[in-house]
């Protein structure tokens, strides 16, 4: 799913927001929660969200193999591609999804969502 700016959008989960602190360092007295089904608009695309340390796991010892797995010792070699077998599934899984965005997002309630990663969005 592509995110622009100006695109309206639908809340697909509820998100729990944070903690209402009232005086005194830990006196808690609200939780604000967003409603799945809320709608707003896109005002701001921000940047891609970082690879999982999976991921980027996945990226350094497939790239290790591939340019120095013929010199290594087999034991190391079968290793090594134990470790990146176990790897493929988180793998396979970014890149079916492809890169996801946070955006900011002014629901209709008046409320401002920033940061928000798009897969609690819907495109309207």
């Amino acid at each position: 799913m592509t995110l622009e700016e100006g695109r309206r959008v639908r809340l697909t989960e509820d998100l729990g927001i944070g903690e209402a602190v009232a005086g005194e360092p830990g006196a808690v007295v609200g939780f604000l929660s967003l409603g799945a089904g809320v709608e707003g608009t896109v005002e701001r695309v921000d940047g891609e969200i970082p690879e999982s340390e999976q991921v980027r796991e996945y990226q350094r010892l497939k790239a290790l193999f591939d340019d120095y797995g013929h010199t290594m010792p087999a034991a190391s070699r079968e290793r090594l591609e134990t470790e990146i077998s176990s790897l493929e599934a988180e793998w396979a899984a970014h890149q079916e999804r492809g890169s996801r965005v946070t955006v900011r997002v002014r629901l209709d309630n008046g409320f401002i969502l920033d940061g928000a990663h798009q897969d609690v969005l819907t495109p309207l």
